[in-house]
């Protein structure tokens, strides 16, 4: 099983940056995939960037060349550097885990709580 706890959003000017971190705790399973996902008012939740064991990454379209996915695997913790921000990236950001139970070996995913990023104009 896995924690997942978020922070560092906040309210931050067009073109500003910011840098979210997830802290995990976890037992009994083993990290495959790390990734942030954000879901705005009214819209469905979208990946943002992921990152793979093997630090491959995937970034959405919209945040390509602005956002940067990286991940400690010894603290367990995945980050997303946040910069040239649009008021179009605000939305509510979570961070994601998934990976497999060490004791069945299924795939399982979890979710943090969420934190707020709003970007004024």
């Amino acid at each position: 099983q896995a924690q997942l706890v978020e922070s560092g959003g906040g309210l931050v000017q067009a073109g500003g940056s910011l840098r979210l971190s997830c802290a995990v705790s976890k037992s009994g399973f083993k990290i495959n995939t790390m990734g942030w996902y954000r879901q705005a008012p009214g819209k469905q939740r979208e990946l943002v960037a992921q990152i793979t064991s093997d630090d491959s990454t995937t970034y959405a379209d919209s945040v390509k060349g602005r956002f940067t996915i990286s991940r400690d695997n010894a603290k367990n913790t995945v980050s997303l550097q946040m910069d040239s921000l649009k008021p179009e990236d605000t939305a509510v950001y979570y961070c994601n885990a998934g990976g497999r139970s060490t004791w069945s070996w299924s795939w399982t995913e979890y979710w943090g709580q969420g934190t707020q990023v709003t970007v004024s104009s």
